[in-house]
């Protein structure tokens, strides 16, 4: 592994998004969007955003984020960058953390402008710290990039790359406690729920915004960081040198 390697790779897909304002747009406008058109749906009701906003911050980034990363991944697989990247003397692990890297500083963008969005113009009231919030946010994003970027090496085309969103997303959307508390589901659908990274995302950005136990905000973020560690990591010996 090579930190100027992992490096150039990094600023590689930075460039190529910089050309691409369609895909900056999406990751960056569309999750402030979703806030402002749950805010409302609501009405005006600003308990219900305030208790429904925090959760929602967790989901957003997580989503946009997943489809991005999973699909310009794919991009570079099918278009031969990568098998042409990976014939250099460059470790797997390096291109995945260059493509991580570049999402990620995506995602502290992202981040700030949805919390920013969201406290500042939307007016949702967080009794924790404002820059927790943000700190999580983009631990979610991240995410959302990690596992992109393991799904990507499943897909054969950008089509199917889509619908990995429904397969592996949507499970974790309805059984994170955001629709219904965990505890009253079926048992066996409250221990999957247990195993799956956007539980703990919600998890704590909940304890956020009612400022909950410290200790537990910090177990739910260091879970998903391990979560983000375990994608990468299996990105990376998924990760084919030659494209089929």
């Amino acid at each position: 592994m090579s930190a100027k390697r992992t490096a150039a790779t990094a600023a590689r897909v930075l460039r190529q998004l910089r050309r691409d304002p369609r895909t900056v747009a999406l990751l960056l406008v569309v999750p402030c969007v979703l806030l402002a058109l749950l805010a409302g749906v609501l009405n005006g009701s600003s308990a219900a955003f305030d208790a429904i906003g925090p959760a929602l911050l967790a989901v957003f980034p997580f989503v946009s984020m997943f489809l991005v990363t999973s699909v310009a991944t794919l991009r570079e697989r099918t278009s031969g960058t990568l098998e042409r990247l990976l014939t250099m003397p460059v470790a797997k692990l390096d291109v995945l953390l260059g493509y991580g890297i570049a999402f990620g500083a995506v995602a502290v963008v992202q981040a700030l402008l949805a919390c920013g969005t969201a406290v500042g113009l939307l007016g949702m009231d967080v009794a924790g710290s404002l820059w927790a919030l943000i700190g999580v946010a983009v631990l979610d994003a991240v995410l959302g990039v990690a596992l992109g970027l393991l799904v990507s090496a499943f897909a054969a085309t950008e089509f199917q790359a889509v619908q990995f969103l429904p397969a592996v997303v949507l499970p974790q959307f309805l059984l994170c406690g955001l629709i219904a508390p965990r505890h009253e589901m079926w048992r066996a659908l409250e221990l999957l729920s247990d195993v799956l990274p956007l539980t703990y995302a919600v998890d704590a950005m909940s304890g956020i915004q009612r400022a909950g136990n410290s200790g537990t905000i910090v177990r739910d973020a260091g879970l998903v960081a391990a979560y983000v560690v375990a994608a990468l990591a299996l990105g990376a010996l998924t990760l084919r040198r030659r494209t089929p």
